[in-house]
């Protein structure tokens, strides 16, 4: 079946509509929530130890060239952060640090629950709490069910999410995507 050309413009336009939205980051109470870049596979090896990263998957050289070009790209803009909070996993440490957007910090909340969603609700409530107590511009790095549970929302590898709290709950401002 055909679709008039003007149908696919709207079946496209909300994609299109948060396509590279850096102006998202303007508004105020605005916050970037990042999947961390390509690191080929899906969940952790079983014999995952936190701290170990032989035990985990990781970065590839085309995740660790995206996180680079992410990090460039918000430099381009002259986009600071005041902090860059991160999972304690390798590869969103890794994502973190070549985004060289500032000072990376360990934030527990932002660890995956991909392997036990026991812990989904508490931990998208201490990411809450996180943003809620800070009002400098933060950089969050984390993974695809950290940030659909918080936002409600997936995303590709090394996508960041534009979002805002508001009463509570998770507004999202827009979308960036650098493709690998």
């Amino acid at each position: 079946m055909r679709f008039p050309a003007f149908v696919v413009f709207l079946l496209l336009l909300p994609g299109l509509a948060w396509a590279n939205d850096w102006e998202a980051l303007d508004r105020p109470g605005s916050i970037a929530i990042m999947r961390h870049a390509l690191a080929p596979g899906t969940g952790d090896p079983s014999r995952f130890t936190l701290g170990d990263c032989s035990t985990q998957r990781n970065l590839d050289e085309r995740g660790r060239d995206q996180a680079r070009r992410i990090g460039e790209a918000f430099r381009a803009r002259g986009i600071e952060f005041a902090q860059v909070l991160s999972s304690q996993w390798c590869r969103t440490r890794e994502t973190a640090e070549l985004l060289e957007l500032g000072p990376v910090s360990d934030a527990p909340s932002l660890n995956s629950f991909f392997q036990d969603f026991s812990t989904r609700d508490s931990q998208t409530q201490e990411t809450l709490d996180l943003i809620r107590s800070t009002e400098r511009r933060l950089m969050l790095v984390t993974h695809q069910v950290n940030i659909s549970a918080l936002a409600g929302r997936g995303t590709r590898s090394g996508e960041v999410l534009v979002i805002r709290q508001t009463d509570g709950d998770i507004e999202v401002l827009g979308s960036i995507l650098i493709d690998p």
